[in-house]
C-alpha cells in the first residue's frame, strides 16, 4: 500500500479511513460541508423548519401561507426573533420563487420538475437566505443542509450542498445579470428580475396604462409587490383604541384616519386585536369603506325610499347598508362601526356558512341590534330585495393582483383563465347591487385587483346597459377620507361626468384597490 499522502494530506499524515478500512477524503478537499463531519448540523433550526413547512403546505396542499404560517410557528414556539425570520424566510421565497428557480436550473444536473418537490422547496428557502437576506453564506449553508438531513435525508442534503454552493458563488444582481443577457423582451426581464410570471408583468403594464399611469412605472410596482408589507391597523369607530398598539411601537397611520403601522411583531398580543375592536386591514381597503360610508346621498322622503321594494323602509333618519360579499368581514365590522353614529343597520351577505361565521366574529364588537349575517347568494339579493339599501358596498371576488405583497403564493397560483371565470361573477354581483339600491343611494364597486377586466370592463358595462346611473367622481371621496391628502388616484371617465380610482402599492403604499362609486338616480 502506497504511503504518498493523498490529495489534501499532509506529509507524514496517515491516510484516514472509515470503519470499513476505506480511505476518507481520497479525492482531496471534501466539497459538501466546510465542518468536520462531528460539527455539521445534523437537526433542522426550529425558525427555517417553519418557512420549510410553510412552503410544503402551499405546494402540497394548496394552502395559503398567511394561515400556515402562524400555526406553524406558534407550534415550534419561536420567539419574536426567529418568528419574524421565519416569516421573511417563507414570504421571500415564495415571492422570489421565479428568479430563484431559475438560479437554480443553472446549477442542478436535471430539470427542476425531476427533483423531490420537498428538496426544491429546500433549495428554494437556501437561495433566499443566500440572495436574498443577510445571511452569512456559511450559516445558509450549514442550517439548510441540516434541514435536509433532519427532515428528508442524507443524499439529499449532500445534493442541496452542493447545489447551494454554486448558488453561493454570485450574488442576486450578477444572476440576474446572467439570467437576462441577451434577453430583447421587457416583459421577460422584469420576469427573472422581480419574480412576477410573464403574463402577470404583461396585465400590470396594461393596467398601469388603463388607470392613467404610464408603463414605465412597471418595475416600481413590481418591486412594491416584492415589499414586505408592515402591517396595517385599523381601530373600529366609536369602539376600538390604537393607544395599546402606540405603546407598543406602533406609528400612526399616514392615510386613513384611526390607523396605524405596526411592527412589532405578532399582533395576536394586543388586547384590541383579540377583543376585535382593533384590526388588521390594508389602508386601501379602509379608504374605499369610508369613501362609501362618507358620500352624500340625495335625499329622499319616507315613501320614496321605501322604493316600491320588498324591503323594509328605514326608521325617520336612519339607513340601511348592504356588504354584498362580507367574507370573512373586515370591510363589514369598519362598515357597522362607521354606520353607528348615522344611524345605519347593516345586512353582511356571505354566501359560503362558514364564512359567514367569520363574518359574525368579525361584527360581535358592534352592538348586535345594528347588523345581522345574510347566507345566500349575492347575485340573488337585487331581486329578492329591490330598491331597499342606501348603500351598497360590492368587494367583488377577483384575481387579488393588487395584493400579491401579501399574499406571496397567490402569483404562483393564479392563471389568465380566471379572470374569464370571474367575469360572469363580477358582473352579476355589481347588476344585483344596482337593482338593491334604492333611487338616491349609492352603490361602491371595489377590487383587489387592477387589472382592466375586473375593474373598468365591468363598471363601463354596467354603465352601459343602464345609462341612468351616475358614475360619482370616485377619486375626489377617496381623497375627501385620507388624511394625508390629495392621493392622485383618479381616471376621469371616458364620456360623461365622473372617475373610478386606483390605489397602488407603489404610489400609495397601500394595496392595489380600485373603487367606483354609482348613484342611482330619483
Amino acid at each position: 500500500m502506497s504511503d504518498t499522502p493523498g490529495a489534501g494530506q499532509r506529509p507524514g499524515q496517515r491516510p484516514r479511513r472509515n470503519d470499513k478500512g476505506r480511505e476518507r477524503n481520497r479525492s482531496g478537499e471534501r466539497r459538501f460541508s466546510q465542518a468536520a463531519p462531528s460539527q455539521r448540523t445534523r437537526k433542522a433550526d426550529p425558525a427555517r423548519l417553519v418557512a420549510f413547512e410553510v412552503l410544503r403546505a402551499v405546494a402540497a396542499e394548496d394552502a395559503y401561507a398567511n394561515l400556515v404560517l402562524p400555526v406553524s410557528i406558534r407550534r415550534h414556539r419561536l420567539d419574536r426573533r426567529d418568528a419574524g425570520f421565519a416569516t421573511e424566510l417563507a414570504y421571500g421565497a415564495l415571492r422570489g420563487q421565479g428568479t430563484y428557480d431559475a438560479v437554480l436550473a443553472r446549477c442542478v444536473d436535471r430539470p427542476l420538475v425531476q427533483l423531490d418537490p420537498a428538496v426544491l422547496d429546500a433549495l428554494r428557502i437556501g437561495a433566499h437566505q443566500l440572495l436574498g437576506m443577510r445571511v452569512p453564506a456559511h450559516a445558509a449553508l450549514d442550517q439548510t443542509v441540516g434541514l435536509v438531513r433532519a427532515v428528508i435525508g442524507a443524499g439529499p442534503a449532500s445534493l442541496v450542498n452542493a447545489v447551494l454552493r454554486k448558488v453561493a458563488a454570485r450574488d442576486l444582481a450578477s444572476w440576474i445579470a446572467e439570467l437576462t443577457a441577451g434577453q430583447t423582451d421587457g416583459v421577460r426581464i422584469a420576469s427573472l428580475t422581480h419574480s412576477h410570471p410573464e403574463w402577470i408583468v404583461r396585465a400590470m403594464r396594461q393596467s398601469l396604462v388603463a388607470h392613467g399611469r404610464t408603463v414605465e412605472e412597471i418595475d416600481e410596482l413590481l418591486e412594491a409587490d416584492n415589499a414586505a408589507p408592515v402591517v396595517n391597523l385599523v381601530a373600529l369607530p366609536g369602539l376600538g383604541s390604537l393607544d395599546e398598539a402606540l405603546a407598543e411601537g406602533a406609528e400612526p397611520g399616514r392615510l386613513a384616519e384611526g390607523s396605524a403601522y405596526f411592527a412589532g411583531g405578532d399582533v395576536g398580543r394586543l388586547a384590541g386585536v383579540r377583543e376585535g375592536t382593533l384590526r388588521v386591514q390594508d389602508a386601501g381597503s379602509q379608504l374605499v369603506a369610508r369613501a362609501l360610508a362618507a358620500v352624500d346621498l340625495l335625499p329622499v322622503g319616507p315613501e320614496t325610499r321605501a322604493g316600491g321594494g320588498s324591503g323594509p323602509a328605514p326608521a325617520p333618519g336612519s339607513e340601511r347598508w348592504l356588504d354584498l360579499c362580507a367574507g370573512p368581514g373586515g370591510k363589514s365590522a369598519l362598515l357597522a362601526a362607521l354606520g353607528r353614529p348615522v344611524p345605519a343597520t347593516l345586512v353582511a351577505n356571505e354566501p359560503v356558512p362558514h364564512r359567514a361565521q367569520l363574518v359574525r366574529q368579525a361584527l360581535r364588537p358592534v352592538d348586535g341590534g345594528t347588523w345581522t349575517v345574510r347566507v345566500g347568494d349575492g347575485r340573488e339579493v337585487g331581486q329578492e330585495e329591490p330598491e331597499s339599501y342606501d348603500r351598497v358596498l360590492v368587494d367583488a371576488p377577483c384575481t387579488g393582483l393588487g395584493a400579491l405583497r401579501r399574499r406571496p403564493e397567490a402569483r404562483w397560483r393564479r392563471k389568465p383563465a380566471d379572470l374569464v371565470e370571474l367575469a360572469p361573477l363580477q358582473r352579476g354581483l355589481l347588476e344585483s347591487a344596482l337593482e338593491a339600491v334604492r333611487p338616491g343611494g349609492v352603490v361602491a364597486y371595489v377590487t383587489c385587483s387592477p387589472h382592466h377586466a375586473e375593474t373598468l370592463a365591468v363598471v363601463e358595462d354596467a354603465l352601459r346597459r343602464r345609462p341612468e346611473m351616475e358614475l360619482l367622481d370616485s377619486g375626489a371621496a377617496l381623497d375627501a377620507v385620507s388624511i394625508g391628502g390629495p392621493l392622485n388616484a383618479a381616471r376621469p371617465a371616458a364620456s360623461g361626468t365622473g372617475s373610478t380610482a386606483q390605489l397602488w402599492p407603489h404610489l400609495h403604499g397601500t394595496d392595489a384597490m380600485f373603487l367606483a362609486l354609482i348613484r342611482k338616480p330619483l
